[in-house]
């Protein structure tokens, strides 16, 4: 592991627990910091990471919905917004996950100045530039997950149809995530 880094993570929705299992299970950060407005999932979902915790190579988890939690953050990913409603495109989320964003950024800029942002919330390229902007950061800082489920979602099946692993598929998917 890295020596005095520390991991937060913006939203435990399914893909933040993700995020947040992925970084303890690797040993990727020495403390992990969960925020989400939702105190009862946030407390739930940070208790079972702490009780599985004597399996992994990180004891220092801790959670708020201040975002005090987040200070001296290395890096902070960012998979927190409205959900996407039914027959709603992800262009339309647009609005209401950038007056969100507004909130969390400046949070995140005067806890963590000097940090690395990941976004993840859709639609994750307008937001990856919409967090730029409002951070302020140099551009070599901020980070969209863009097209790399769409990557996975392609070695995937390029595997199935062939027959064989995954993992020995290469290939990219460029361009713009979603359906815009």
């Amino acid at each position: 592991p890295v020596h005095h880094s520390k991991v937060s993570i913006i939203g435990t929705g399914s893909v933040g627990m993700a995020c947040a299992i992925s970084i303890l299970l690797k040993g990727l950060s020495d403390e992990l910091a969960l925020v989400d407005l939702d105190e009862d999932k946030l407390k739930g979902e940070t208790m079972d990471l702490q009780h599985g915790s004597p399996f992994t190579k990180m004891p220092n988890i801790v959670c708020s919905k201040d975002y005090f939690v987040t200070a001296n953050s290395n890096l902070v990913i960012i998979t927190a917004g409205a959900r996407q409603e039914k027959g709603e495109t992800r262009l339309n989320l647009v609005q209401r996950n950038v007056a969100i964003f507004k909130l969390m950024i400046s949070s995140i800029v005067q806890y963590s100045p000097h940090c690395k942002l990941i976004i993840v919330s859709n639609p994750v390229d307008i937001l990856t530039y919409v967090a730029w902007k409002l951070s302020a950061f140099p551009k070599n800082r901020i980070i969209g997950s863009g097209c790399n489920l769409d990557t996975a979602r392609f070695r995937f099946l390029i595997g199935q149809k062939l027959g064989i692993h995954s993992e020995s598929c290469h290939g990219w998917i460029l361009g713009e995530h979603g359906d815009s």
